[in-house]
C-alpha cells in the first residue's frame, strides 16, 4: 500500500514527531534553509526527528548541533503544534548558546544558516510564526 493509499485509508503509521530549537542569541535568532523546500517551507529553526528514546529537548540541541555546527542548551519547551505547512507534530525547545559558531553542518540537508532580527523574521518565515514562539522571541530578541 503506497503512504497516499494509506492516508486515505485511515492506515498511515503515525509521523515522526519533530523536535525545533529557537535559539535566540545577542538579539537574533538562528535559521537554517534547508536544500529541500517542504511546500512554502524553505527557511526554519534547526529541526529534525526525535529519535527513540530521546526527548524532543535532546533531540533540539542534537539538531542543533548536527544542522548548524552549533552547541546549545535546552532553556524550556515553548510548546507543540501540528504544523500547518508540513502537517508533522512539532515541540519547539528554546535553546541558549553555549560553544561554537553557526555555520552549515549538514551540507546534505541545509544551505545556509543566518542570524536573523525580530524585524527581518518576516522576510525569511512569511507565513508567520508559531504564537508561542513569536511571544518567546518578543521578548527574547527585544533591544
Amino acid at each position: 500500500m503506497s503512504d497516499r493509499e494509506a492516508s486515505l485509508t485511515g492506515n498511515a503509521g503515525p509521523q515522526p514527531r519533530v523536535a525545533a530549537a529557537v535559539v535566540a542569541h545577542e538579539g537574533q535568532v538562528l535559521l537554517v534553509r534547508r536544500r529541500v523546500v517542504e511546500g512554502r517551507l524553505s527557511w526554519q529553526f534547526p529541526a529534525g526527528k526525535v529519535e527513540p528514546g530521546e526527548s524532543v529537548e535532546e533531540a533540539a540541541v542534537r539538531e542543533t548541533k548536527e544542522e548548524a555546527g552549533l552547541d546549545v542548551a535546552a532553556v524550556c519547551q515553548l510548546g507543540e503544534r501540528i504544523h500547518p505547512i508540513t502537517g508533522r507534530q512539532v515541540s519547539y525547545t528554546a535553546c541558549e548558546v553555549v560553544g561554537g559558531t553557526a555555520r552549515v553542518g549538514d551540507t546534505d540537508e541545509i544551505a545556509e544558516v543566518a542570524w536573523v532580527t525580530l524585524s527581518e523574521i518576516p522576510r525569511y518565515i512569511p507565513y508567520g510564526l508559531f504564537k508561542p514562539v513569536q511571544r518567546y522571541l518578543d521578548v527574547a530578541l527585544r533591544p
